[in-house]
């Protein structure tokens, strides 16, 4: 048994926050670069540097790469080797969280009740989901989570004979629908099966995902390029101002289902992506 102490998680999970938020990942830098060079818009080739030089200017001076810096959602895998010691885990993220937020001038989005619109004033609480596997060691994912591109994400109950073209069709029009809002180029995760909530979890989860790694399984590995290449179709292009980038990639994850279900969700994301893992 392996005990960690609940203030290495707190740290860690402070730093996660400040790093997500200031510093693009390597796999969408080296895609927004591969879009500046296929973009057939000369308009959205110059956006598409636009997002690149933000992001220069955001890691230099460790500032947000966008004013929205989210709402602070992690993906845990805890072993069952571990014991920590202190508060619980939740609790430390959330303590984490806070401080990320705070220390780091990250803008504090999250409101205490969804009608009664009062700021927490800290970013808190995040939305934690676990999983428990085996070994000594704590896994943290953080993804904060935009909401002009959350707001444009959609779930749909298809009936099973809807099939594989209810898939696509649900997704494109999904892309369809949210047009510029989300500031694409985006990230589109998808995920299929489960019951409603366990779809949308898994679609979230895939955003998570390095873009550049398809899904294991070679028929869902191909659906995420027809997907990608029925949404550059559309036309939306970078930030709306048209052209063939709208999406820099489709991450679709699946989870067994119902006989009687087919759950399909789309969670979408904006340019930047922003993720980061800890391993404690």
């Amino acid at each position: 048994m392996r005990i960690i102490n609940s203030n290495d998680i707190v740290n860690a999970v402070r730093d996660m926050c400040i790093k997500a938020n200031c510093h693009i990942n390597s796999d969408i830098k080296n895609a927004l670069e591969n879009g500046v060079k296929t973009e057939k818009s000369e308009i959205s080739r110059g956006v598409l540097e636009n997002l690149l030089e933000n992001a220069k200017i955001a890691h230099e001076k460790e500032v947000p790469i966008c004013q929205d810096t989210g709402m602070a959602v992690f993906f845990i895998e805890i072993g069952n080797e571990v014991f920590v010691e202190g508060d619980t885990v939740t609790d430390a993220v959330n303590k984490g969280v806070a401080l990320g937020y705070t220390e780091g001038y990250l803008r504090k989005s999250v409101v205490k009740d969804p009608l009664n619109r009062v700021n927490t004033k800290d970013n808190t609480p995040a939305v934690i989901y676990y999983d428990f596997t085996k070994g000594d060691k704590i896994k943290i994912t953080f993804a904060p989570k935009g909401f002009g591109s959350e707001n444009k994400s959609a779930l749909k109950m298809l009936n099973p004979s809807d099939g594989l073209q209810g898939v696509i069709d649900f997704v494109t029009d999904t892309v369809r629908n949210a047009g510029s809002n989300p500031c694409p180029p985006m990230v589109v995760g998808v995920g299929i099966g489960g019951t409603m909530d366990k779809a949308a979890q898994i679609a979230k989860k895939a955003l998570t995902r390095d873009i550049t790694i398809r899904n294991a399984e070679p028929f869902y590995a191909s659906l995420e390029e027809t997907l990608l290449d029925r949404i550059n179709k559309l036309g939306i292009g970078p930030q709306g101002m048209g052209g063939t980038v709208t999406a820099l990639a489709v991450n679709v994850e699946t989870y067994p289902t119902h006989i009687a279900g087919l759950p399909v969700a789309v969670n979408i994301n904006c340019h930047a992506t922003r993720h980061a893992v800890t391993v404690i």
